[in-house]
């Protein structure tokens, strides 16, 4: 199950990698390890075969150079691989940044799904927000639980480390709260300008009885005046 949950979690990454701009292998592992290394171990000795699973369903293909001469003497013939993603592979992307299931929001995935916020849908990434905040408050209640229970039998050091550790989930409770709340005011402005672009100019000035020129009311006193000023 883990691993299977690992696999899952690095698919995303390289495809969302790929998605930004084609890579060869070198790179691509620079940019996994600074993008995963923050959230998980992350082992070189995976990339290639979640490459070469990627490559046998289409979701990438390779760019090999041509020529006797392109390889250098001292570059590996792997590295001068350029990954690039396909039709499928973006379709299929879009699939993996659309789930906001538990995958999303648990230790394992929640990191890599937050560094593609920004290509997905601003609905799914409020329910991943809500769905992580729930779980690190379940955490929470577990966690002190504990502390009650043992902080007369453990000694101080125990008792720091687990401080710390309530500490942190407390810590990115209250950051959670902060993009949730931004998360919903964007979208509350973004269905209100919609609002206001589909009410239009006409249904505004009516609701703030502003009258048009042409209204029976400037039409009869028109009529009223006389016939110097009309003029």
């Amino acid at each position: 199950m883990g691993g299977r949950k690992g696999a899952g979690v690095l698919e995303l990454a390289v495809l969302g990698l790929l998605h930004e701009s084609p890579m060869h292998g070198y790179e691509l592992r620079k940019r996994l390890n600074a993008l995963l290394g923050m959230f998980r171990a992350f082992s070189y000795g995976s990339l290639y075969p979640c490459l070469k699973q990627l490559l046998a369903k289409g979701l990438i293909v390779e760019d090999r150079p041509e020529g006797p001469n392109v390889a250098l003497a001292l570059q590996s013939r792997r590295s001068k691989i350029v990954y690039k993603l396909t039709a499928d592979g973006k379709e299929r992307l879009q699939q993996l940044l659309a789930e906001a299931g538990p995958a999303a929001w648990e230790d394992e995935g929640f990191g890599v799904h937050f560094a593609f916020f920004s290509h997905t849908r601003a609905d799914v990434r409020l329910r991943i927000l809500e769905g992580r905040r729930s779980r690190l408050e379940e955490r929470l209640e577990s966690v002190r639980a504990a502390l009650a229970r043992t902080r007369e039998r453990v000694d101080s050091y125990t008792l720091e480390l687990q401080n710390h550790g309530l500490e942190s989930v407390e810590r990115e409770v209250r950051w959670l709260n902060e993009l949730i709340g931004r998360e919903r005011a964007e979208q509350a402005e973004q269905a209100r300008v919609e609002d206001t672009g589909k009410t239009g100019r006409p249904a505004r000035e009516a609701a703030h009885g502003r009258t048009s020129p042409e209204s029976p009311d400037n039409t009869n006193k028109d009529r009223n005046m006389p016939r110097e000023q009309r003029r």
